[in-house]
């Protein structure tokens, strides 16, 4: 993957971040696999550690049809979920101080359900995580008006990302650190990764805005109700 001469200096080396869990409410469902790794300008992984996690409670089995990790497996091979927790957040730390930006697909679930394990196992959790990488956010803000889905499955294969094994959280991780890749070459991107979290924080905001407006507008929220568009980390 070749990248534009111009392109921004932090993509030499990035993080990349990946969680599978037992469902998609970040405030209580559980953290099952976690991936953390570094990738260079070219999307080759440099590094990389993975996490299996015995969540605590059952692992529903839509959730195991989507990762392949059922309760028995998780609870005979997986580490306790407060040293998975304890550790994915020191691997995490341990890139932003060295000045990485972390890419994650849809950062907000990941980051957001990654801060309420912390809370629930009593562990200092990411303060203001910075800076982040979002290539759904990115995507949309920078190509708004194209039609059809944005999961990560569907942008890999518009920009040409190759993804054989989607949902699982290596995988995952590494195409939307190349997806990421792809977008700098794709698109304008600021020179500078704080910049670039910055904005993020208003596109998110805005993107949730207008799929609020969408919702109500169809029947699927009430006209009082609204999506949180917190980025990275909602409340």
């Amino acid at each position: 993957m070749t990248l534009p001469i111009d392109a921004p200096a932090w993509l030499t080396r990035v993080g990349v971040f990946d969680l599978e869990t037992t469902g998609v409410d970040v405030t209580q469902d559980r953290i099952v696999t976690a991936h953390i790794g570094v990738l260079d300008r070219h999307g080759r992984e440099l590094a990389a550690r993975d996490w299996l996690a015995d969540p605590g409670v059952p692992i529903p089995v839509g959730a195991t049809a989507v990762h392949g990790i059922s309760t028995d497996h998780a609870r005979a091979h997986g580490r306790p979920a407060d040293e998975v927790v304890a550790q994915v957040i020191g691997a995490l730390q341990v890139l932003f101080a060295q000045g990485l930006p972390i890419v994650a697909y849809n950062a907000s679930y990941d980051f957001s359900l990654l801060a309420h394990e912390a809370r629930r196992h009593g562990i200092p959790e990411l303060t203001t995580p910075s800076p982040v990488i979002d290539p759904l956010v990115i995507d949309k803000a920078f190509d708004r008006y194209r039609p059809g889905k944005r999961t990560l499955t569907v942008v890999a294969d518009h920009y040409e990302v190759r993804l054989d094994a989607a949902h699982e959280a290596s995988a995952d991780a590494v195409a939307a650190g190349r997806v990421a890749l792809a977008l700098a070459r794709e698109f304008t991107l600021p020179h500078s990764a704080a910049e670039l979290h910055t904005r993020q924080i208003g596109w998110a905001r805005d993107q949730a805005a207008g799929l609020t407006e969408y919702f109500i507008r169809i029947g699927r929220l009430d006209p009082d109700e609204s999506l949180d568009g917190t980025w990275p980390v909602r409340g």
